[in-house]
């Protein structure tokens, strides 16, 4: 049976990138404050970027914030994924950030809204109530979940870097313990970690935690974290498991197309040069 990485693992041998291209409509990029232009100014994304993408995130957000009609243009957009996936004849994943944790019939309805009512193959959560929340996530293998492991905001240490004691002497950062959670809890193939690229020494603490799961990394450029080193740090000894996030990089660029290819043969070429 397919499972949401099996499925990332074809797009990513499809296009030869680790790249996942963020869909973040800040009003202060758009023209107008309005749902009509965050739909148009992540379409053009779309369709400059597809070719280079292994994965799109949209960040729910600055979607909802538009109220009915942002949740329509965020559809939309999705929709329009879809349409690049069939016209490049591979399946390009949308990943929702949204950050969603409760339990039981309240997951359920989170789950239910990212997955049949808006068409995304993954979404993003908290991880701190524990398995039972995320459980309807993963309901259907074909779907995943990342959830949140050590992200890449100055506040993070608040609490993921609380130590934690495993057992009667074993104390891990928080991070490692829902690392090393996660990659238990993995049996469907469809669990992975947000890891952020600005601290490059928890990045690794957690590869070294969690060695067979899918990282999505936040970080590299705007807010300051470094390609080469996240990759180093979080690259599995296939060289995949990562998936480099680049939102205003490419957004904000004169040519997002040429953004977009430029990271991803960046992202290449330090493959190769940590190969040999």
């Amino acid at each position: 049976m397919e499972t949401f990485f099996s499925f990332l693992a074809k797009r990513v041998d499809d296009c030869s990138s680790l790249l996942c291209v963020g869909l973040d409509p800040h009003p202060s990029d758009l023209p107008a404050p309005t749902a009509d232009a965050a739909r148009d100014f992540c379409l053009r994304l779309v369709k400059a970027t597809a070719s280079f993408a292994a994965a799109f995130k949209p960040n729910a957000a600055f979607f909802e914030l538009y109220g009915p009609e942002g949740w329509v243009a965020l559809k939309d957009i999705i929709a329009a994924v879809q349409a690049e996936s069939d016209r490049l004849g591979s399946m390009i994943p949308v990943i929702l950030d949204a950050k969603r944790g409760d339990i039981a019939s309240t997951a359920e309805a989170y789950a239910q809204s990212a997955f049949e009512h808006l068409g995304a193959h993954a979404i993003t959560l908290s991880p701190y109530l524990g398995k039972d929340s995320i459980d309807p996530f993963l309901a259907c293998k074909e779907k995943g979940v990342f959830l949140l492991c050590k992200t890449s905001n100055p506040g993070a240490a608040d609490l993921q870097d609380l130590p934690v004691t495993i057992g009667s002497k074993n104390v891990v950062p928080l991070h490692v313990h829902i690392a090393q959670l996660a990659q238990t809890w993995n049996s469907g193939d469809n669990i992975g970690l947000v890891v952020g690229a600005t601290q490059p020494e928890a990045l690794a603490r957690v590869r070294a935690a969690a060695p067979d799961l899918w990282f999505l990394v936040p970080g590299v450029g705007a807010q300051g974290g470094d390609l080469e080193t996240a990759l180093l740090s979080g690259l599995r000894g296939d060289g995949k498991g990562l998936l480099i996030n680049v939102s205003r990089g490419i957004s904000r660029a004169e040519n997002p197309a040429r953004a977009a290819a430029e990271m991803r043969d960046a992202i290449i070429n330090i493959q190769y040069t940590l190969k040999h």
